[in-house]
């Protein structure tokens, strides 16, 4: 049995679109096994989403001038609806976590809700620095919600001990009324 040219062609063809395809799926797998560094995860019910640090400086300690520059294109991003973004209900739980490393210095998350201002999500009552963990715990989204349309959360590694700032992630929660 003799094999047309057409069909050599059209196998000849599977060929190469297969091997293109195991090429760039070995790539992106290799790629995908690199984690990002120092991100953080924000966990509303069961949907999550990551960022890397908003304001970072390769591990050192975030000046006073660099840290005000910060936050100031935090609340431009925020304005300009470009940060990480999940829509949370009163009835969710929601968490934040972060890298080990930083969570060893010590690190707290707040968000805008309550008509006090900054609610604690992670970190003491007062939003005092924690150590050591790495997850904030599911809290009830009702306690934490702001009264606005979008609820802000704030996480920041802080040094426990020298009070030093290291990095600052931002996240929005879309609030839902169901």
């Amino acid at each position: 049995m003799s094999l047309s040219t057409r069909a050599i062609a059209g196998i000849a063809g599977v060929v190469v679109v297969g091997a293109a395809s195991l090429g760039t799926g070995i790539y992106w797998a290799n790629d995908a096994g690199k984690p990002r560094e120092n991100v953080a995860t924000m966990v509303v019910g069961t949907s999550t989403t990551t960022a890397a640090p908003f304001c970072y400086n390769d591990g050192k300690p975030l000046d006073e001038d660099y840290l005000t520059k910060c936050l100031s294109d935090i609340k431009q991003a925020r304005k300009d609806a470009k940060l990480p973004k999940l829509d949370v209900r009163a009835s969710d739980q929601i968490g934040v976590g972060v890298p080990k490393d930083l969570a060893d210095k010590g690190w707290f998350a707040l968000t805008n809700g309550g008509s006090n201002g900054q609610v604690p999500l992670a970190g003491g009552a007062d939003g005092s620095v924690i150590t050591g963990v790495t997850y904030s715990g599911s809290k009830s989204a009702g306690a934490l919600m702001s009264s606005n349309d979008v609820t802000s959360v704030t996480v920041v590694s802080q040094d426990k001990k020298s009070q030093e700032y290291y990095a600052v992630w931002a996240f929005d929660l879309d609030n839902k009324s169901s």
